[in-house]
């Protein structure tokens, strides 16, 4: 069968699966911090102030229209062959920003604004209000585009091996080469479990950044408390925790 060829082939000797993930992880987490440092920032700003949203959202939609292989080669055509790996950086940056500036602004704007209002009327500056209110309680989206960045990342990274880099789409170019289907299976099997691992801890630590302030609001309104009084109850837990 292919499918035990394959795993044969990812725990033999010669499949050097070892250092194709480790280039493969490189790429992935280098365009990762780059992206979340870029689209953080710039959709917090956005979300708080409101301002800039019509542009953000056209630009990540043409971003999310890009085809990733063009993207790679344009790059690399433009910037220069002996610079690949800062050509593909950041071809895997411009295709994760839009979807972590889209969930860090949709977080910020996804909030009551009773909740915010009760904030400010019990004397917090704007910046207490981004930082203990707006942050806590947009974190789950803004891990959701994470995610989905990351996800987005982890796939198009195989295509390094096009333009002459390594990675996990090495193995999987390489077998198809040379009609070494059990290799070409074996790297995409790698590509799906990295996907699959990144995932699963996306989709905990979404889990988890749920404020406490927020589960107990959810409490309240499960007892159907008055909604006002979910949003002051929401705000002073956060003040209180923070």
């Amino acid at each position: 069968m292919l499918f035990v060829d394959a795993i044969t082939w990812i725990f033999s000797a010669d499949s050097d699966i070892v250092q194709r993930l480790g280039e493969h992880l490189f790429f992935t987490l280098l365009a990762f911090a780059i992206a979340v440092l870029v689209a953080v920032p710039l959709g917090y700003l956005i979300g708080h102030t409101g301002k800039g949203r019509e542009i953000a959202v056209a630009l990540s939609g043409a971003a999310r229209a890009l085809p990733s292989f063009g993207l790679i080669l344009l790059l690399v055509l433009l910037i220069g062959v002996l610079q690949i790996v800062p050509a593909v950086t950041l071809a895997l940056v411009l295709l994760a920003v839009p979807s972590i500036l889209a969930g860090a602004y949709s977080g910020l704007e996804a909030i009551d604004r009773r909740t915010l209002d009760a904030a400010r009327a019990m004397g917090m500056t704007e910046w207490q209000v981004l930082t203990k209110v707006e942050i806590p309680l947009g974190l789950p989206l803004l891990i959701s585009g994470m995610r989905a960045g990351a996800l987005q990342i982890v796939a198009t990274a195989t295509l390094a091996a096009y333009v002459g880099l390594g990675g996990l789409g090495y193995p999987v170019l390489q077998g198809i080469a040379v009609r070494r289907y059990d290799e070409t299976l074996g790297g995409a099997l790698i590509v799906v479990l990295l996907a699959v691992v990144l995932d699963s801890i996306f989709g905990v630590l979404e889990r988890v950044t749920v404020p406490r302030g927020v589960r107990l609001g959810r409490g309240i309104g499960e007892r159907r408390r008055r909604p006002p009084a979910i949003a002051t109850e929401t705000a002073n837990r956060l003040v209180q925790a923070g």
